[in-house]
């Protein structure tokens, strides 16, 4: 689809107004064509309707980026819990060393930021698909397109940081190691430095005065 790739490789941004008219001029296509896009997109979190109905680009506050993280962590987390219970551990762990070379490519040959998330991204899905689980893979997948929104929106090396292989690769050696604690505990490390690295600021403390 056409125009849920122009939001999440950021040629619309959080906060655009999707106008109608504009896109269906833009793409070629019927207006009635782009209201059932924007239906769709709408379903998958991608597009917001605000005042008076006017739809734009989803935009994230920094408490719904920090839940979408968590999230993710809790279901990468039973992801990984599941390939470790697995007799085929060190089958997913060299899928994930596959994972890892396509991500280290994308950087050394250097693509374009759209294909580093896809990259990145691609690690974490793989992950998700070794589990077997189909009800958590359905779930992530859900996630995935506010993941790329909140990514592609982030500025600067940071990001590229938080999406190198080098912070991907300690996962699938704790895997393939069959050490679950280790990889739980790198994982979180890992969900919470991209917070820090896309810039998301601490979470508020409440005033308890």
């Amino acid at each position: 689809m056409a125009l849920r790739t122009a939001i999440t490789t950021g040629q619309y941004r959080p906060g655009d107004h999707l106008g109608e008219v504009e896109i269906a001029e833009r793409l070629s296509v019927s207006r009635g064509t782009v209201r059932e896009a924007l239906r769709h997109l709408q379903q998958e979190g991608l597009v917001t309707a605000g005042a008076r109905g006017m739809l734009r680009v989803s935009q994230l506050t920094p408490t719904e980026v920090r839940e979408l993280f968590q999230v993710r962590e809790a279901l990468e987390g039973l992801a990984v819990a599941q390939i470790i219970a697995s007799p085929r551990r060190q089958d997913a762990a060299e899928a994930l060393r596959g994972a890892l070379a396509k991500l280290r490519d994308a950087f050394e040959s250097g693509a374009d930021l759209a294909a580093k998330v896809e990259a990145d991204l691609g690690f974490h899905l793989r992950l998700c698909e070794l589990s077997g689980n189909s009800i958590l893979l359905r779930t992530w997948r859900q996630l995935e397109g506010p993941m790329r929104v909140v990514i592609m929106s982030a500025a600067g090396e940071r990001r590229d940081v938080a999406m190198s292989a080098t912070s991907h690769s300690p996962i699938a050696d704790a895997i393939a190691r069959g050490d679950a604690a280790a990889a739980q505990e790198i994982l979180h490390r890992h969900m919470t430095s991209a917070i820090e690295q896309l810039g998301i600021g601490p979470e508020a403390t409440p005033d308890t005065a």
